[in-house]
């Protein structure tokens, strides 16, 4: 075969696979905004992740659909679905499960918790307290857990959706920053519009629009989803871009200390997942500067002052990004190489 034919045969196959990943994507998203109305970007942000195998942490107030994020995406893609209501008196084996004897074959039995479930709600994770909270460490870095010295591997798909709300801190723990870290992406809500408020009081107004959620994916494709999105094409000078980014952080006068090594692979694979989900076969810049705070923010610790100023690590990134140029032609080279 001449190997003209058989490049154009590779390269439309290519294309189906961008296609097929954006639709799958899509579906999931448009049945996910069935339950949570006025929120595409955020919406796309937590499928995103999930295309990443990544964790996301929801920080918002209460009554806003941080919750209901969580039940949508596990009914639109047939897994199962655990939620952890974290309290003061929530114990690391309440978390992981514990091994019980029984007298009659006499051995120990493993009762597993709900962390082995496929997607995990943390509710409220800054209530309980530091030893409960690393709990979730191994659970979410290795995907497995140790019970009394066995390790049990968990299912794929596997994410954890944790919450938190930013105005109440009375009585919380702060999550640490080595927890704060393996979050991939901290996303917002946000209070609707009038109008969208309007359209949520209408969809509710018999039944919640979750007790008729239906599929649209199984685990499976969700699983090759996330193994095929490794391939889309990274290009140098968009590795600099991000390279680049990151390390503004950790200059930042403002900044204590700033995103790890881990945020800059996080960035990238964001946008990996981010421009697959738009049909495209590789990432440009702007990939970059849309995913930059939901990947980066919640890995930064401000210096006091600059807390005392209530200035945000969103804010930081902002002028990180506004400070880092994109090098002229990165976009033409982005494309190059595929």
């Amino acid at each position: 075969m001449h190997p003209r034919v058989l490049y154009r045969r590779i390269e439309r196959r290519g294309v189906a696979e961008l296609q097929d990943i954006g639709q799958s994507a899509g579906r999931v998203v448009a049945n996910v905004e069935k339950v949570i109305v006025g929120k595409h970007r955020e919406v796309e942000l937590a499928v995103t992740s999930l295309l990443c195998k990544g964790h996301i942490l929801i920080e918002d107030v209460p009554g806003v659909g941080k919750t209901m994020l969580s039940k949508a995406l596990a009914r639109s893609l047939g897994c199962t679905f655990k939620r952890i209501q974290f309290t003061p008196d929530l114990l690391p084996s309440d978390v992981t499960g514990v091994s019980i004897y029984n007298q009659q074959t006499q051995t120990f039995e493993f009762r597993p918790g709900p962390i082995t479930a496929q997607i995990v709600l943390a509710d409220e994770i800054n209530r309980a307290t530091p030893k409960t909270q690393s709990a979730l460490l191994e659970a979410m870095d290795e995907r497995q857990i140790t019970v009394d010295g066995v390790t049990y591997p968990l299912p794929e798909p596997f994410i954890v959706l944790a919450t938190q709300n930013p105005i109440e801190y009375e009585g919380t723990f702060p999550l640490p920053e080595a927890q704060l870290d393996r979050f991939f992406m901290r996303i917002q809500l946000g209070y609707p519009s009038e109008r969208e408020e309007v359209e949520i009081l209408d969809a509710q107004a018999h039944q919640h629009p979750i007790e008729t959620l239906g599929q649209v994916a199984d685990t499976e494709t969700i699983v090759d989803l996330q193994r095929r999105v490794s391939d889309i094409h990274v290009a140098p000078a968009v590795k600099d871009y991000v390279v680049r980014i990151v390390a503004a952080t950790r200059s930042h006068p403002d900044v204590y200390l700033g995103a790890s090594p881990r945020g800059s692979l996080a960035l990238v694979r964001a946008a990996q997942a981010f421009a697959a989900i738009q049909g495209r076969d590789f990432v440009v810049p702007d990939d970059v500067k849309l995913l930059a705070a939901p990947t980066l923010s919640h890995r930064l610790i401000l210096q006091p002052a600059a807390r005392l100023r209530d200035l945000t690590t969103a804010t930081v990134v902002s002028e990180v990004l506004q400070s880092v140029p994109v090098e002229p032609g990165a976009f033409v080279r982005a494309t190059a190489g595929r």
